[in-house]
């Protein structure tokens, strides 16, 4: 009498399995009512300067009042006939341009070899790539003018970028990092033996699948870039001046509406960079599951 083979149960897909989680969410409890009160008040602390300074920038007063009397675009009109702002938005867009550009290639070539790389001290350079995120901004904006007293780089938009440049690299190395652990080093194999050389199996393969987190690297490093500027008051001079040293030169001065108008221009362009972001990084996650299931249901026909 011969054995039976059980048949093999059929794999579930993922939309089936999201679904069936949905399902089985645990019921809310007290502590975690507590923590989502918690949570939604820290966000209505966080985002409600906002709500205050958005207002005030279409405001009809000739000085900062809230509530707004009336509303008008006079202080966005201050903002571009106004000597000097709109110069200093230039040299910001400029500055983060060359430092996303520099910041991006450097970072996701470190990344390569961090992740990649078996060699001694791995982890020290590592630590070292993303020590900018932990040490205070003052002391390596002091340690860069030093340096670049010297070097005579003050004032010069060139050697602004290059120092946000190493401001910039910790958030490309950490998010094409985060994609190249889930990468599937058998594609770049595959290629090779079809013929495809280092540079023609990075270009190729390698990068078009890390690309959503080379282009959120590259985004964060160009608002980092952006929006620096405490570093910018040391190093940018009289040639260097960006919209943040700007806005800090015109706190000193006066206080006007326009600073309002200003600030409402780049709490929009930071928001959009990072829904960008975000959507780039949802679109890595999609990309990971999709090849965690292509190799599960190879492993279940292999089986």
């Amino acid at each position: 009498m011969t054995a039976s083979t059980p048949a093999a149960l059929p794999r579930p897909d993922a939309a089936a399995v999201s679904r069936t989680r949905r399902r089985t969410r645990p019921p809310l409890s007290l502590s975690r009512v507590l923590l989502w009160i918690v949570v939604a008040v820290v966000l209505a602390y966080l985002v409600f300067p906002v709500f205050i300074v958005a207002p005030v920038s279409f405001s009809s007063a000739k000085y900062l009042q809230f509530p707004p009397p009336g509303w008008s675009l006079q202080w966005y009109e201050n903002y571009l006939n106004r000597p000097g702002w709109v110069p200093a938005t230039f040299v910001s867009i400029r500055v983060a341009i060359i430092t996303t550009l520099l910041a991006t290639t450097l970072g996701t070539a470190a990344s390569l070899a961090l992740v990649r790389g078996r060699f001694p001290g791995r982890n020290a350079i590592n630590s070292f790539m993303v020590s900018p995120l932990v040490v205070p901004g003052i002391i390596v904006a002091i340690g860069i003018y030093f340096f670049y007293a010297q070097a005579k780089l003050v004032g010069n938009p060139l050697g602004l970028a290059f120092a946000h440049t190493a401001l910039a690299l910790p958030f490309v190395v950490t998010n094409v990092s985060a994609t190249l652990h889930g990468f599937d080093e058998r594609l770049e194999y595959a290629a090779m033996n079809l013929g495809a050389n280092r540079w023609q199996t990075f270009r190729r393969v390698t990068l078009p699948i890390i690309r959503p987190g080379v282009f959120a690297g590259a985004l964060f490093a160009f608002i980092t870039s952006f929006d620096e500027l405490i570093v910018a008051l040391f190093v940018s001079g009289s040639g260097a001046v960006t919209l943040p040293r700007k806005m800090w030169d015109s706190l000193r001065q006066e206080i006007d509406p326009t600073i309002a108008a200003v600030s409402t221009i780049l709490i929009t362009l930071s928001v959009a960079i990072l829904l960008s972001a975000e959507l780039l990084r949802q679109r890595s996650e999609r990309i990971r599951t999709a090849t965690w299931i292509a190799e599960e249901e190879e492993l279940g026909a292999r089986e």
